[in-house]
């Protein structure tokens, strides 16, 4: 077995407050589906991928671990005839690590996941590795017990086991891992990550079936970025906790500005290329504005269309006598704008080469080298975007202030990126209860001796005592990216579970839209104070979660159940009416559903 090296600062007691030490004795409760020692399942249809188009493509790359049934973990006493029982657990061996940036909420997962264990079999071992998937590569491991975990319940950040450079693709890295989980014996390897750590658990999963080794492989959807979302997940952990404390900062802003009346803040705020931190805090803070990437990727905005937008919201506001603001950007708006990205492309291309900063210029395209050339000095190091959006805003304002087409007073931008500071936050209460919950679903799907499978929980905008427990093979949520090559389509790159962009068609952002009017104009910042753990503000959740109506495992079952008091109706012996009338249904229905599935259907939901 490996070892861990004696100066490690891993898995050490840490020095707790008195807020952090009453945080750690509080203790998340269950669903009443995953209490007691019995493991009921009850196993679904073979889910598929909503990537019609690319469900071939996934098949193909997956044969052993695509079109796997879903799995609904049942309590005790629930009447379902069909759901398999598990009573005996024996004695196992499993191994967990941290992939992907730390989100607020990941020790809760490891936390649920030894409780579970140890309740079903005390012989039972949970092993860390520590270091992220380096130290999973070079068997470093730090046996997990209570006395461990006692000063990381419901506590922030990684440092229970830490996190290194977290991906497991390449083929040595891959028999690294299979070898480390053949050498300590593992049952089962739980990873707990984003979107590219889930892929890459898909891919150890097909890997270890294929090669017959007999560890299972789950993942965990843990993730600040709220860009792991699809028809099984309707949300990540560290999502509400990164929005809560950056609705706060931005809240601050609002006030400060307001009490001023003189400047203009551009913050921006991490989360990737998909903008659902932005969308989040703004329902949640109520800033003037809020810039999506997804919008200005559909309308294809050039940095100058952007620019001319938020000079015409100061105009606008100025001529009400208010000349201050707050502008909320999203981390990845610089991959939305197409000439930004592409200059970002160059330069890093030129960068590999060992091109430095001071000669970049001079090996750029013409047009990159034009728009290079145009952005202020600062920005060419590193691409600001608030910065630069500030830059350019300022410049025209003053510009207008000058032609004497605006009348309002000198701009003046302050300008905070809102991310790092919230990576490590004490998470909500909602987080923990749901880590924590993820957890204990973990060893279930393990008891059930499922491999390449996601912990799901839905209905989450419920009390926890109705929350829905399960688990769907990670392949279903795959999609195949498509590239245009010429005047048709090409499907090029691997399958892979790809970050959910914004909705249009959702109602978080349907909310914005109708508020977006009145948060420019009528300064209504909301504060929805610190992150609280009890109290007024201890129980609240996602916006943009409650908003939702997203029980998609819920639905799934609800459907099998009609279809099955439809069978016990139309049976051999059923009048000609009733015959009639269910196959006049079924084929409206049916006809329907297959237009709607085909991969022409414009209708097609993103999520």
């Amino acid at each position: 077995m490996g070892s861990v090296a004696m100066d490690s600062d891993y898995g050490v007691p840490r020095e707790l407050s008195a807020l952090q030490k009453a945080r750690a004795l509080y203790r998340p409760d269950l669903p009443s589906c995953l209490q007691g020692t019995t493991v009921k399942v009850e196993y679904g249809d073979a889910a598929i991928a909503a990537d019609v188009a690319g469900a071939h493509v996934i098949s193909h790359a997956f044969p052993h671990t695509y079109g796997q049934p879903l799995a609904h973990f049942l309590r005790k006493t629930a009447a379902v005839p069909d759901a398999t029982v598990i009573t005996e657990h024996p004695v196992v061996r499993v191994g967990v690590v941290f992939s992907g940036r730390q989100s607020p909420g990941g020790h809760n997962v490891i936390w649920g996941l030894h409780d579970a264990i140890k309740a079903h079999n005390a012989n039972s071992k949970l092993i860390g590795f520590l270091g992220g998937t380096d130290g999973l590569f070079a068997q470093k491991t730090l046996e997990i017990s209570d006395e461990v975990l006692s000063s990381y319940k419901n506590q922030g950040g990684y440092d229970l086991l830490g996190r290194t450079r977290d991906q497991i693709r390449t083929t040595e890295q891959v028999n690294a891992a299979m070898t480390a989980c053949q050498a300590l014996k593992l049952d089962a390897l739980v990873i707990i990550g984003g979107v590219t750590s889930n892929t890459d658990a898909a891919q150890l999963a097909e890997t270890f079936a294929e090669s017959k080794c007999s560890t299972k492989v789950v993942g965990v959807p843990v993730t600040l970025n709220g860009d792991l979302k699809n028809q099984f997940v309707e949300t990540a952990v560290g999502f509400d906790t990164i929005c809560k404390v950056n609705s706060q900062l931005i809240s601050n802003v609002c006030t400060d500005a307001l009490s001023a009346e003189k400047y203009y803040y551009f913050v921006r705020l991490m989360g990737r290329k998909a903008s659902h931190v932005a969308l989040e805090c703004a329902l949640q803070s109520h800033p003037n504005m809020v810039i999506l990437g997804e919008e200005v990727a559909a309308s294809k905005l050039t940095i100058f269309d952007i620019t001319k937008q938020i000079c015409d919201a100061v105009h606008a506001r100025a001529e009400k006598d208010k000349n201050h603001g707050v502008v909320l950007i999203p981390e990845g708006l610089v991959e939305s704008i197409p000439e930004l990205y592409a200059l970002l492309q160059e330069i890093h291309g030129l960068h590999d080469k060992g091109v430095s900063v001071e000669n970049i210029s001079s090996h750029l395209s013409p047009w990159a080298s034009a728009l290079f050339e145009f952005l202020p000095p600062f920005i060419r190091k590193q691409i600001e975007t608030e910065k630069l959006l500030a830059q350019l805003v300022e410049a025209e304002m003053n510009k207008r202030l000058k032609e004497g087409t605006y009348k309002g007073k000198k701009f003046n931008a302050i300008c905070h990126f809102f991310g790092y500071q919230a990576r490590g936050a004490l998470p909500s209460k909602f987080d923990c209860d749901y880590a924590y919950v993820l957890g204990h679903v973990c060893y279930h799907i393990l008891a059930a001796g499922l491999n390449g499978y996601m912990a799901t929980v839905t209905n989450l905008k419920s009390p926890v005592n109705k929350w829905k427990c399960g688990a769907a093979p990670i392949t279903s949520m795959m999609t195949v990216k498509r590239w245009s090559r010429g005047p048709a389509a090409s499907q090029i790159g691997k399958p892979a579970v790809h970050m959910a962009s914004v909705d249009f068609k959702g109602k978080p952002y349907e909310l914005l839209r109708q508020n977006s009017s009145s948060f420019l104009m009528e300064d209504i910042y909301r504060n929805p104070g610190p992150l609280q753990f009890e109290g007024p503000g201890g129980e609240t959740k996602p916006i943009s979660l409650c908003v939702e109506d997203r029980d998609y495992m819920g639905r799934i079952k609800q459907l099998q159940e009609y279809l099955e008091k439809v069978k016990s109706i139309v049976k051999p012996g059923c009048s000609q009416d009733v015959l009639k009338a269910a196959l006049s249904a079924m084929a409206s229905v049916t006809e329907m559903l297959t237009i709607m599935s085909s991969p022409s259907f414009s209708g097609q939901a993103t999520i």
